[in-house]
């Protein structure tokens, strides 16, 4: 961990300078700010420069924004620079704190690269802060989806560049192809061959990266590799294939036909199974599959469904599967699952077949991002990672106190048998809260449990927003306005996360905004942003959850054994359980964290041997060309 004392003792330092600054002219500023830019290009290490150049960025944010970094701030931004990952409470301003190191190392001229969690914070971010960048004498571009590939390249070009974290890897894998393209096959060459001019790279390389919401991108995200894929045609025989396969999965028996493992989310044939898929009645298009292929698609199908739910994992959107991060509720713009799956989830929905895909480029957020000669993070939830930032990332994580003392409080967790009752019984406490003039935040696990509360709602007359994983602007204008009196609103897992909600006086006067988990999710990291959305900066709040024995968490148990459980709940002929079941939900939750880092870990290990195996035979270990 990065001593805060000596955070501190630098943070005295740049407050002190700062007061000096604030006596400049705006001139005199940029004049003192291209001085530090020679130093530096020229080389002078940063860490002489940090306190000058962060007095500067304290006193151009001041001037520009009429915000004055805290105390608490400048010390975040101390331990950014010094390669750390910043654990800063929610709503203690990490946009602001992440001025000051974006700012230093962008004086090297080498490309800083700001990372969100998705586009539209990337714009609101470089839109808010490119005054401030511009009165130190830094341009700031930002990536955003559709940009052509010059606009792209302006971007990189600035001297900090947001986006995120997704478009700043398919574009460093588009580099790969675009270098590569002439030394690889004659399909890849075909898809990607440009002229001269678009040949060049749109980045400039991997120097700075500064990576918001790091414990989502670095950690949640890293179990889902960043693949491009080449489209292919859908051959008739492929086409009939997914859907007879769709069709045929409601005809076989599970623990007889099938196998499906809950915690791996995969589905496998018994022997029973394949002699009862190769007897079935098929299309005369199939005659050209061979059997090993038959079995491979008639396995997806069983897994997406089984494994895959609409409004949890996926939701549809003109007749395309968009997947849905079960960390932040939000779309995965660009993503597919790979091997058949995406096509096989588009038959169950009965929606039009995308193309086959085969993948161009691949890489992982681990490989990606330990590329960056420099890497530093901020989130609310890092502490209980900080095993694996250290192993996968070298980083150290830094606790940064608050600006004022916490004033959240937590209700006693309420267990029941079924989903039914846990339904009521929010209901019951929202409408309690309301009538006291509170604000509400109800955090649901997907879509559909979103619209079950918001039907309950509706049939009593209580008005209310829904927020889901599809409009992301529009959903942080509504985050906004979370801190109403009376003002109910349902959010799936984090929707909305990145957004202040500002609370009204009578909210706070009131006991300020209440926040009810209707679930415990895989992670305890997620659980806690979602609490930590109460009492920011000094205000009260509360959180409480709710919970059910027909919760998601539990459906990774074995299925004897979850009906088991709910048969003995159900004999003490009552809606609500003791707190003894908690441990219940604790220990999955355990089993969960330490499955997804072994999944992490080995995803992390695969791709390592296959550098170290593509660098001795010359070959770009980042391309290459697998057809379905």
């Amino acid at each position: 961990m990065i001593a805060i004392a000596h955070c501190r003792r630098v943070m005295h330092q740049v407050r002190r300078r700062a007061k000096r600054v604030a006596a400049l002219t705006d001139g005199e500023m940029l004049s003192e700010s291209h001085r530090l830019q020679w130093e530096a290009r020229g080389g002078t290490p940063l860490k002489m420069l940090l306190p000058d150049v962060f007095a500067l960025a304290v006193e151009a944010a001041t001037r520009e924004l009429g915000m004055t970094h805290y105390p608490v701030q400048i010390i975040g931004g101390v331990a950014l620079f010094e390669g750390g990952i910043a654990e800063m409470q929610t709503g203690e301003g990490k946009t602001l704190t992440a001025v000051l190191p974006a700012a230093l190392r962008g004086f090297a001229g080498k490309g800083c690269h700001v990372l969100t969690t998705n586009d539209y914070l990337a714009e609101r971010d470089a839109d808010l802060l490119r005054p401030v960048f511009a009165r130190l004498g830094l341009t700031v571009g930002c990536i955003q989806q559709p940009l052509d590939t010059a606009a792209r390249r302006a971007a990189y070009a600035c001297d900090i560049t947001y986006g995120t974290a997704s478009e700043i890897g398919f574009d460093f894998l588009r580099d790969r192809l675009r270098t590569g393209a002439s030394a690889t096959s004659d399909k890849r060459r075909e898809m990607f061959h440009t002229d001269s001019a678009e040949e060049a790279p749109v980045q400039r390389g991997q120097y700075f990266a500064l990576v918001d919401e790091a414990d989502s991108i670095l950690i949640d995200e890293a179990r889902t590799p960043l693949i491009i894929g080449l489209q292919l045609p859908n051959r008739p025989a492929m086409v009939s294939l997914y859907r007879w396969s769709n069709q045929v999965v409601t005809q076989l028996e599970r623990s007889i036909d099938f196998l499906y493992d809950e915690k791996r989310r995969s589905a496998f044939l018994t022997e029973h199974g394949c002699r009862r898929v190769i007897l079935l009645s098929k299309p005369a298009l199939l005659d050209s599959v061979d059997t090993e292929r038959i079995y491979q698609h008639v396995e997806k199908s069983l897994t997406a469904h089984y494994g895959f739910t609409l409004d949890r994992d996926y939701i549809v959107v003109d007749d395309e599967v968009a997947i849905v991060d079960e960390s932040t509720g939000r779309q995965m713009e660009g993503r597919k699952w790979q091997d058949g799956l995406h096509q096989a989830v588009e038959a169950k929905e009965a929606i039009p077949l995308s193309p086959q895909t085969g993948s161009g480029a691949r890489i992982t957020i681990q490989t990606l991002f330990r590329r960056y000669e420099h890497l530093a993070g901020m989130t609310g939830t890092a502490a209980t990672a900080r095993r694996e930032f250290k192993r996968v990332y070298e980083r150290k994580v830094t606790v940064i106190p608050t600006h004022k003392r916490c004033r959240r409080t937590g209700q006693p967790t309420r267990i029941f048998v079924t989903q039914a009752a846990k339904r009521e019984a929010v209901f019951r406490e929202i409408v309690r809260l309301v009538a006291e003039k509170r604000a509400v935040l109800i955090g649901t696990p997907s879509v559909f449990a979103s619209q079950a509360l918001s039907e309950r709602l509706d049939q009593e007359g209580l008005a209310h927003s829904v927020l889901s994983a599809v409009h992301h602007e529009q959903e942080a204008k509504i985050v906004e306005k979370a801190g109403l009196p009376g003002r109910i609103t349902i959010a799936t897992n984090m929707a909305g996360r990145g957004t202040d909600i500002l609370l009204h006086d009578h909210v706070r006067e009131a006991g300020g905004l209440h926040v009810i988990a209707t679930e415990m999710h895989s992670s305890k990291r997620i659980d806690r942003q979602l609490i930590g959305r109460a009492a920011r900066q000094g205000d009260p709040g509360g959180y409480q959850f709710f919970l059910s024995l027909d919760d998601e968490l539990l459906t990774v148990l074995p299925p004897g054994k979850l009906r088991r459980l709910q048969s003995r709940a159900r004999g003490g002929n009552t809606g609500e359980l003791s707190s003894a079941w908690l441990r219940l939900f604790h220990r999955t939750q355990h089993r969960l964290e330490k499955l997804h880092i072994k999944q992490r870990k080995q995803m992390l290990k695969q791709e390592q041997e296959q550098l170290k195996k593509y660098n001795r035979m010359g070959l770009d270990p980042f391309l290459e060309l697998v057809e379905n």
